[in-house]
């Protein structure tokens, strides 16, 4: 698998999911693990119990930075959003988190990632 120009790692491929029924609780969905880094190539966030607010989030480890994904969307029952055509960059330490609010929250959010270990030195 070829990163960029002339660099050359071994990575791996996995979906993630999460089922967040906390209400006003921010959970973690994924954690870019400390020895790679990630791109993430979809997301897909999907209510499947009563009316909802959803604000999925893109938190930076580095400088504690954060950037909203999606901010505050109020989904019905049923309705989902899915991201695709781009990828997102991740370093080790940063999360992609979830908040979900409603008094019985019940949203799914599911991504696809692939994870570049990085070579010391």
């Amino acid at each position: 698998m070829t990163v960029g120009r002339n660099v050359t790692t071994n990575s791996r491929m996995k979906t993630v999911n999460g089922e967040f029924t906390t209400d006003e609780t921010q959970e973690v969905l994924y954690t870019c693990p400390a020895n790679c880094r990630s791109h993430v190539s979809m997301l897909m966030v999907t209510n499947i119990g009563g009316n909802v607010t959803v604000s999925v989030t893109f938190e930076r480890a580095a400088d504690s930075s954060t950037m909203h994904i999606l901010g505050s969307k109020n989904m019905s029952t049923g309705e989902y959003i899915l991201f695709t055509g781009a990828e997102m960059v991740m370093e080790p330490g940063d999360t992609i988190e979830v908040y979900a609010d409603n008094g019985t929250p019940a949203v799914d959010v599911m991504a696809t990632v692939e994870e570049f270990f990085v070579v010391p030195g």
